[in-house]
């Protein structure tokens, strides 16, 4: 019975929320416009001209605004985020991504924890250390960056509040990192045009809603009328000029995951299909991402068959704390991805917060799987919420494939429904690959 599968799928689609996913395969060629696989592929640093590191949702909180008392236990307790790791690891992603050279860092947003001015002010510090080595830095803002009126600090007993930032004041503290000395600005927000190389343009939008902050953020986006009327004319620009443009904003442009804008709206901007058709239909081929914490590439198709490919990086302050290094050139984009395992102060790092991912999924899916009134035996309910904790681990790190012990434990579920779970009728991952790709540009001139 469909309705029966159907439910089996959306009550699991529903509980893994946030995640991000798993391995990594051979590197997969795809053409914008079509695809191909590739046996005799070129090693990866023969393709180098620009070498790009991606780093997503950072949460950056300043020791400024933390010390030990039950404030920060408390807020340790609830994140599930130990700020001492979550240093670390931002400062082993740096000093790889120095040593790995890279000439460009993108950072699609909430740079921040909570939009504290202090954070803002140190992260910009440490920013600047690649600028000192030469490395170019471009920034686009979260839903966690500006007009945070609940910003706090941890110090002692209880949270207090703290300063946060304007939209001025963002591009002020960030000027090095794209506003400065930007091709274009735009006025209704503070999206820019950047110049990657002589060939590429970079359009970071922003799509956050900042302006309607009140008590807490917005988590949606969307792209303003006037932004995108701006966006499509600096496309229709790069056309004729047969410049290649890349894209960054903190939202999602397309679906990650089945049903999606369905269930998790907020991760996408507002009208996502329609921006995405006419972003791609102008030119754009390929949106750097966040937001949705999870490591994850989707191609969408426009009704016109233009294709344009959303790379959505995870979260360093999640498992499986993923960056991506990246390389650039006339004809393709090459992706890898790194994770971080350990730190000098927490050897078990990885392990630790993959158990903290799948402890909240328990804890989602149970109360999801009760909300949706599906008449599921108490017997059947603990192995369902296992399978649901094991899919938003593999959803978080990317890549993810249902083993053959997972797909059994759906279908016994789907057959105490009445049912049976027909895997061919969907599917967990939208194509290409998410870990380890390469994009061809072929076709853009």
């Amino acid at each position: 019975m469909k309705f029966l599968r159907s439910s089996i799928f959306i009550l699991i689609l529903l509980s893994v929320g946030y995640a991000l996913r798993a391995q990594v395969p051979g590197i997969h060629y795809y053409m914008v416009g079509g695809s191909c696989c590739a046996d005799d592929r070129p090693p990866l640093h023969e393709l180098t001209t620009t070498r790009i590191g991606v780093v997503a949702d950072l949460h950056y909180l300043s020791p400024m605004l933390v010390d030990e008392g039950e404030a920060l236990d408390s807020f340790e307790r609830a994140t599930g985020r130990v700020v001492q790791d979550l240093q670390e690891v931002l400062d082993k992603v740096f000093d790889n991504l120095k040593e790995e050279k890279i000439d460009v860092l993108l950072v699609p947003g909430d740079l921040t924890n909570h939009g504290e001015r202090q954070s803002h002010i140190d992260l910009k510090q440490k920013l600047m250390d690649f600028i000192q080595e030469g490395v170019r830095v471009f920034v686009v803002p979260g839903n966690h960056d500006i007009n945070v009126p609940n910003a706090r600090a941890y110090t002692g007993s209880n949270p207090t509040p703290t300063e946060s930032i304007t939209p001025g004041e963002f591009a002020e503290i960030y000027a090095p990192f794209g506003y400065s000395g930007a091709l274009e600005r735009d006025e209704a927000s503070l999206s820019y045009l950047a110049e990657l190389n002589d060939h590429t343009w970079l359009l970071c939008l922003d799509t956050n809603r900042y302006g309607e902050h009140t008590t807490t953020t917005i988590t949606g986006g969307r792209i303003r009328e006037e932004t995108m009327d701006w966006a499509l004319n600096i496309l229709e620009i790069a056309k004729e000029k047969k410049v290649v443009v890349l894209g960054m904003m903190h939202h999602g442009l397309v679906e990650h995951m089945p049903y999606q804008s369905t269930f998790f709206p907020q991760y996408l901007v507002e009208g996502w299909e329609e921006r995405a058709d006419k972003l791609a239909g102008a030119g754009l081929k390929v949106v750097f991402t966040g937001h949705f914490h999870s490591n994850d590439v989707t191609r969408h198709l426009s009704p016109s068959n233009n294709a344009i490919y959303d790379v959505e990086t995870a979260s360093l302050a999640q498992y499986p704390f993923a960056y991506r290094i990246m390389e650039l050139d006339e004809e393709q984009l090459s992706i890898e991805t790194r994770f971080v395992a350990s730190t000098p102060a927490n050897p078990n790092l990885e392990e630790e917060y993959k158990e903290k991912l799948k402890r909240a999924a328990r804890r989602v899916g149970r109360d999801r799987i009760k909300n949706l009134g599906i008449p599921i035996p108490e017997e059947a309910l603990g192995p369902l919420v296992e399978v649901i904790s094991n899919l938003s681990v593999m959803h978080a790190r990317g890549d993810e494939e249902l083993d053959e012990v997972m797909k059994g434990a759906i279908v016994a579920f789907a057959d105490m429904l009445g049912g049976e779970a027909d895997f061919d009728s969907f599917s967990f991952d939208f194509p290409p690959e998410d870990n380890r790709l390469v994009i061809k540009l072929d076709g853009v001139r």
